[in-house]
């Protein structure tokens, strides 16, 4: 499943080495039987544009998309913990897997980062990979979601990985999440950003209504370790 490698390229930060290597990614990308025809089609703005803007224009274009607000965060976790104590615990075990899987990741990136957690089922046998993927499934819809409403050529990506992830975008998943509203004016953004009040209790239960159903099984999934896997490819 090296395409989840190539597409972790495409969600991070674009840098001149991307923009100079935006036609070989289109190339591997063609070359992958797990990427539809049709799917590449509807990547070809975004590899354009990538290729040929301005670096510091797509640089502020995904920064004013991924970085500045909740919405279209590339954290995980943020989606369904947003700043609260839950998240930290969830990323250790996250990390967890990635280290019972031999990887150790480097940088100041956070676990629950796509990018990084693409390049993890990446390493992963093809069923493996794909039901891995799977497990943020209704994160991904409503990324995929969220970001055609905003016309984004960022949009496809997330449509790609649900396509080989096999979950269906239907309206009932597209809404499991709650909408964001992401502010509009750096006063408001940064109470948003304030870390969420944290409330003790003798067991430390989590709220069992603080999430939805589905939410709450994909970070269950995600938390157990994978059974014992063949070393990942060299």
């Amino acid at each position: 499943m090296r395409a989840l490698h190539l597409i972790s390229l495409l969600l991070q930060y674009p840098s001149l080495e991307l923009q100079a290597v935006a036609g070989e990614l289109r190339a591997r990308l063609a070359a992958d039987p797990a990427v539809p025809a049709a799917a590449l089609a509807r990547l070809d703005p975004l590899l354009n544009r990538l290729a040929t803007d301005d670096i510091y224009a797509v640089q502020e274009v995904y920064v004013e998309l991924f970085d500045r607000g909740r919405a279209h965060s590339l954290h995980l976790f943020e989606h369904v913990h947003g700043e609260s104590r839950d998240r930290g615990q969830a990323m250790v075990d996250l990390r967890a897997r990635y280290l019972d899987a031999g990887l150790d990741p480097e940088g100041n990136e956070l676990p629950d980062y796509l990018p990084l957690f693409l390049d993890y089922c990446s390493t992963l046998p093809d069923a493996v990979a794909r039901e891995t993927l799977a497990e943020p499934g209704v994160v991904l819809i409503a990324l995929a979601a969220r970001l055609e409403a905003r016309e984004s050529d960022y949009a496809p990506v997330f449509a790609l990985l649900c396509d080989i992830a096999g979950i269906e975008m239907d309206a009932e998943a597209r809404n499991a999440l709650p909408p964001v509203e992401d502010p509009q004016d750096l006063e408001t953004l940064d109470a948003q950003w304030e870390e969420e009040e944290i409330r003790f209790t003798a067991d430390a239960a989590p709220d069992p209504n603080a999430a939805c159903p589905q939410v709450s099984a994909i970070l269950d999934r995600m938390r157990a370790p994978l059974a014992a896997q063949p070393a990942p490819r060299s």
